[in-house]
């Protein structure tokens, strides 16, 4: 039930509702729209892209989806059409860029949603795949293996791929460039039979724990997807719509009159005055008379309760002030008298005998030396 379909002009697809929809738009097929090459004999490898928009609107439905990695890919268009849709034919505008060029070439593609009887299907499981990204998982051979995989846990007589999502639009990062990371897929799939015991094991308490504490969960058959997919387990989601229970409530519509109020009083045109005076004290008058306050205060602290020199003496007993000029006179004199003191030569200043000639070395300090700036010790030469 999955289509897959090629680009033309003006093509008319006919997609179901709730089955998985997937439009390849080819870089081959656009090439030959534009100018040939401008070299003879030399294959054109122009760099395309492409613009997909519904008719009069600058984007498309909100179903549809579309991926291009790189301008040297093919673009794709994929999503899963509703039941509102169905009926209607939603004509989507396809513009191609020759980014070599800068030419442009446009083509319609009408889509025509029609109806399922049989979809949608009642049990639907939607798994993680970390391993690869969006336009991988939409290639045919490739989505095939996965629901052949899936079949195979399942075993169910009638299975389908339902929808096909990127994590990034799930709010999922960008990953690193290193190590060929993926951004991962996630795939939803439905089918006619209840869900296997495998599935199941999802839900014990065993691999809730696991899954809580980040740590892989123990499905036996995960091996069945290994060799080519790797699945997320904590990440797989079972819905049974057989078992959901209708939220509609029905509306219960009164007799349409409205309870008695009184007499309508709309509110005066005339605006009355208003007194700001209160609002003027409270916000300025009042926090301006603190803070003058306590400037008086301050100022009163440091000007007039100063303690100076004079105050000091005067607070002092005289034999103490006594005692204090003698102790300051008598340094005094001191340090003067230590400037004139004479100091006895050290032993390296005298004369010494010269190593080689045996000549008598004078001291290194001379008649008019001035002593008082000798060092203690001399080196000798």
């Amino acid at each position: 039930y999955t289509i897959l379909s090629k680009v033309h002009s003006d093509r008319n697809v006919y997609p179901s509702a709730g089955v998985l929809f997937v439009h390849v738009l080819e870089r081959e097929y656009f090439k030959g729209e534009f100018p040939p090459y401008p070299k003879p004999g030399e294959i054109s490898n122009d760099p395309i892209t492409f613009n997909t928009n519904l008719m009069g609107y600058p984007d498309r439905p909100g179903w549809l989806r579309y991926i291009q990695r790189t301008p040297y890919s093919d673009g794709v268009l994929y999503g899963s059409p509703t039941v509102e849709n169905v009926g209607k034919p939603t004509i989507i505008e396809i513009t191609a860029y020759n980014r070599r060029t800068f030419e442009t070439a446009r083509h319609n593609l009408v889509i025509n949603i029609m109806s399922a009887e049989d979809f949608p299907l009642p049990y639907q499981a939607e798994f993680f795949v970390r391993n690869m990204n969006v336009e991988e998982m939409l290639a045919s051979e490739v989505l095939g293996d996965f629901l052949g995989a899936v079949k195979n846990v399942w075993q169910p007589e009638r299975l389908n791929a339902i929808n096909i999502t990127s994590a990034l639009d799930r709010g999922g990062r960008v990953p690193l460039p290193i190590n060929d990371m993926k951004e991962g897929v996630y795939v939803m799939v439905g089918a006619d039979v209840p869900f296997s015991s495998c599935l199941r094991e999802v839900e014990n308490p065993q691999n809730q724990l696991r899954c809580s504490q980040e740590m892989e969960p123990v499905i036996t058959c995960d091996k069945k997807f290994r060799t080519q997919f790797h699945i997320d387990w904590c990440k797989i989601s079972l819905v049974d719509n057989t078992k959901q229970v209708s939220t509609f409530q029905e509306v219960i519509r009164g007799e349409g009159i409205l309870p008695d109020g009184g007499e309508y009083k709309p509110p005066s045109d005339t605006l009355k005055s208003r007194d700001y005076y209160s609002d003027f004290l409270i916000t300025l008058a009042v926090p301006s008379a603190i803070a003058l306050v306590l400037f008086l205060i301050l100022a009163y602290i440091m000007c007039c309760r100063r303690e100076g020199v004079e105050k000091r003496n005067m607070q002092t007993p005289d034999i103490q002030l006594v005692h204090h000029s003698a102790i300051q006179k008598s340094t005094k004199e001191l340090r003067d008298m230590s400037k004139n003191r004479e100091i006895a030569w050290p032993l390296s200043t005298l004369p010494v005998f010269h190593p080689v000639t045996g000549e008598i070395v004078p001291p290194l300090h001379t008649e008019s030396y001035d002593n008082t700036s000798m060092p203690l010790m001399q080196t000798q030469q």
